[in-house]
């Protein structure tokens, strides 16, 4: 299918083709600030793709600031684009990668329990919620890089009961199996207690940078995780 002046490529179409697309229009002037754009039923028929896909490629674009994006009003390109800090959440693979450095995993523990009475808490979970509880591992050139601390709401993720965690960790798992509508996340800086002290190799009381995140898909909360990166680790965005 094409359009006026802008032919729509015949590959399938990716939520990534459908942002850079709206971007370029913006920036060229085809849609200027304060333009009422199509409908994500009007753009999934121009590019050949499912709703969910523009939907997704909207969601960005209003995480980024470039539009605004209103229940019963539309979307709109903003007259003054928002800069927002993003993280990313990456598969931990791929940081170390990133480094050059080689990749391994080790699971530790892996248990299905009765949710904590914290975690239906902090969850909002049922009292007979079950959780997947996971603990491991993962290296950087044979170097500790990250414990992680896992639970997974089963009820959430039924699947995840049939995955044995041996090979693949939980975090590369659910980012590539497990849609998120929405994530929270947290920073501390805190002291290596015994069990980081012993995983991540340093000495008793380390400060490290510890990072909480919770997922959740249509309002049920997936997953909640604490992950514990080594001394020296170094975080950083754009905008």
């Amino acid at each position: 299918m094409q359009t006026k002046g802008h032919p729509v490529p015949a590959k399938k179409v990716s939520f990534q083709d459908v942002r850079d697309e709206v971007i370029r229009r913006i920036q060229d002037r085809v849609w200027p600030q304060g333009t009422l754009l199509p409908t994500e039923f009007e753009l999934a028929e121009e590019f050949g793709c499912a709703r969910a896909t523009v939907n997704r490629a909207m969601r960005e674009l209003a995480d980024r600031g470039i539009v605004d994006r209103k229940r019963k009003s539309g979307t709109r390109v903003n007259t003054a684009p928002v800069k927002q800090a993003k993280f990313e959440i990456a598969v931990v693979r791929h940081l170390v990668e990133e480094k050059n450095a080689q990749y391994r995993y080790s699971l530790l523990q892996l248990e299905q329990i009765p949710a904590p009475a914290w975690l239906s808490s902090r969850l909002d979970l049922p009292n007979d919620a079950q959780a997947l509880h996971i603990k491991c591992m993962h290296y950087a050139d044979n170097r500790p890089f990250q414990f992680e601390e896992r639970w997974i709401n089963i009820a959430a993720v039924p699947d995840v009961l049939h995955q044995d965690f041996k090979e693949t960790g939980p975090n590369e798992w659910l980012l590539s199996e497990v849609p998120f509508s929405n994530a929270e996340i947290g920073f501390s800086a805190i002291a290596t207690d015994a069990t980081l002290t012993e995983f991540l190799a340093t000495q008793p009381a380390t400060p490290v940078i510890q990072m909480e995140r919770t997922t959740w898909f249509q309002n049920q909360p997936v997953t909640f995780v604490r992950m514990t990166f080594h001394p020296g680790y170094r975080m950083s965005t754009s905008y």
